[in-house]
C-alpha cells in the first residue's frame, strides 16, 4: 500500500468508521474495520491491526471504568481466554484467507441478525464460573484468530441478564485482556512486520479522530436508532464478504 491510492483510502476510511462506532457503542471496532480490511489486507495483518488499535480504543474505555470492575465476574472469562487465544493464533497462521473472510462474513450476519431480532427470552440464572470460562475460551479462540475479541462475551453478558453498566464493565476488560494476550502470541510468531507497523502508524490519526468523534456523538445522537443503523450496515458487510 505504497502511496495514496484507493486501497490506502479504504484502509483509512474503515479505521475512522470503526473508531466512531467503537466510541459510540463501546465495541465493534473490529467488526466494522474487518468488513473492509479483509478485502485489501491479509487475515494476519487484519487481526494484528485490530488487536493493536483495539488496545488503544478499549484500553481508554477500561481506564474510565476501572472503579466499576468486578473481578469476581471477570476472572473466569480471562482464564478461559488465556487458553483460547493461542489456539486462535495457531489457526490464524495457517488459515486460508478466503475461508477466514467467509467465516467473518457469516459471523457478521449471525451477530447482526441476533442483535436486531433477538427474542425476549428469560435471563440465564443458572450460569456458573465454568460456563463463563467456556465462553471466555471460545471468545479467546475467536479473538486470537480474527482480532474480534468481545463478541461472544458481549452476547453472553446479555443472556445473563446483567444490567448494561455491568455488561460493559465485563466485556471491555475481557477484550483488552484478549488483545494483550493475542499481541504477545502474534509477536512471538514474528507476525508484526514492518508493513503492519507502517499501517498502524498511518492509521493512528484516523483512529484517534474517529474515537474522539464517536465519544462526542454519543451524547448527541439517539443511541438505539444509531445502533440499528450500525447493525444493518454490519449485516450488509457480512453479506458482501461471503458473496
Amino acid at each position: 500500500m505504497d502511496g495514496f491510492n484507493l486501497e490506502f483510502a479504504l484502509f483509512l476510511l474503515a479505521t475512522f468508521a470503526g473508531a466512531i462506532v467503537a466510541g459510540l457503542s463501546g465495541f465493534a471496532f473490529g467488526l466494522v474495520a474487518a468488513s473492509v480490511w479483509l478485502y485489501i489486507l491479509t487475515p494476519l495483518q487484519t487481526a494484528t491491526l485490530i488487536i493493536a488499535f483495539g488496545l488503544i480504543v478499549q484500553g481508554y474505555a477500561v481506564w474510565k471504568l476501572r472503579r466499576a470492575l468486578d473481578w469476581t465476574k471477570l476472572w473466569p472469562f480471562v482464564l478461559g481466554a488465556a487458553l483460547g487465544v493461542p489456539v486462535g493464533v495457531f489457526i490464524l497462521t495457517w488459515a486460508s484467507p478466503a475461508h477466514v473472510r467467509i467465516g467473518v462474513g457469516v459471523l457478521l450476519i449471525l451477530y447482526s441478525l441476533y442483535a436486531l431480532f433477538r427474542p425476549a427470552i428469560p435471563p440465564i440464572r443458572a450460569a456458573s464460573p465454568v460456563l463463563d470460562a467456556g465462553v471466555g475460551f471460545l471468545n479467546g479462540v475467536l479473538g486470537g484468530m480474527t482480532g474480534l475479541a468481545g463478541i461472544l462475551v458481549t452476547i453472553w453478558c446479555g443472556l445473563r441478564g446483567w444490567p448494561k453498566d455491568v455488561q460493559r464493565a465485563v466485556f471491555q476488560p475481557v477484550a483488552v485482556a484478549i488483545f494483550l494476550m493475542s499481541a504477545l502470541w502474534i509477536g512471538a510468531k514474528g507476525a508484526i512486520t514492518p508493513d503492519v507497523i507502517q499501517l498502524f502508524l498511518v492509521g493512528l490519526p484516523a483512529l484517534l479522530a474517529g474515537t474522539w468523534l464517536g465519544l462526542r456523538l454519543f451524547g448527541l445522537l439517539d443511541e438505539a436508532a444509531f445502533r440499528k443503523v450500525v447493525l444493518v450496515l454490519l449485516l450488509a458487510s457480512g453479506a458482501v464478504l461471503i458473496i
